[in-house]
């Protein structure tokens, strides 16, 4: 059990920072651009509840208490992504504290199961006869909620920089960078396997 603790926690690190899969990075992008280096006890509950909707989704699919059409998942994850940008966009320079809380962790949540549905197939692959699904979902989780970490604090650190030293305005930051993940997300959306 303990020869796989690290491993796997890597696995799922690695996961989240996989620069060729990058839908995972793409979503921590867009959904902790608004946030400040002050606003960190809700960027960590948004990661961690995300992680939580992830983590549920895959154990419903791998315990089969849900079945799930994996085209349309893939279709569902760069729209998650395309949802929140599009709401940076449309609330841009507003305060993040002026959000309905509860609106917005139901809504990372609900994504947070979408995304953890479209881990299923690597998930699986990675799992032996004598392993126990459960711990190695935890252990992976675990990594995963890492991973998320490190990528919102440099996104929160690169938009305190560009912010402070290159006095972009709070609004034009996360407009920018909103436009740039959805101009990102088009070959996904074109590409899904859905549509071929």
């Amino acid at each position: 059990m303990f020869d796989t603790f690290l491993p796997h926690i890597q696995h799922g690190m690695y996961h989240v920072l996989n620069v060729n899969a990058y839908d995972h990075i793409l979503f921590l992008i867009v959904l902790c651009l608004p946030y400040l280096f002050k606003d960190w006890k809700r960027v960590l509950l948004l990661v961690t509840v995300f992680t939580i909707g992830h983590s549920l989704s895959l154990l419903l699919a791998t315990f089969n208490i849900i079945r799930v059409n994996i085209q349309l998942v893939e279709l569902l994850i760069p729209i998650t992504i395309l949802i929140i940008a599009l709401y940076n966009v449309f609330t841009a320079g507003k305060k993040a504290q002026n959000e309905k809380a509860g609106i917005l962790f139901f809504t990372t949540l609900f994504f947070g199961l979408v995304h953890g549905l479209g881990y299923l197939s690597a998930f699986e692959s990675l799992l032996t006869k004598t392993d126990n699904k459960f711990i190695t979902l935890l252990e992976i989780s675990l990594g995963i909620e890492i991973g998320q970490l490190i990528v919102a604090f440099i996104v929160i650190f690169i938009g305190f920089i560009c912010q402070t030293l290159f006095r972009f305005s709070k609004r034009d930051w996360v407009m920018i960078i909103s436009a740039v993940v959805v101009g990102l997300l088009i070959p996904m959306l074109i590409n899904s396997r859905l549509f071929s």
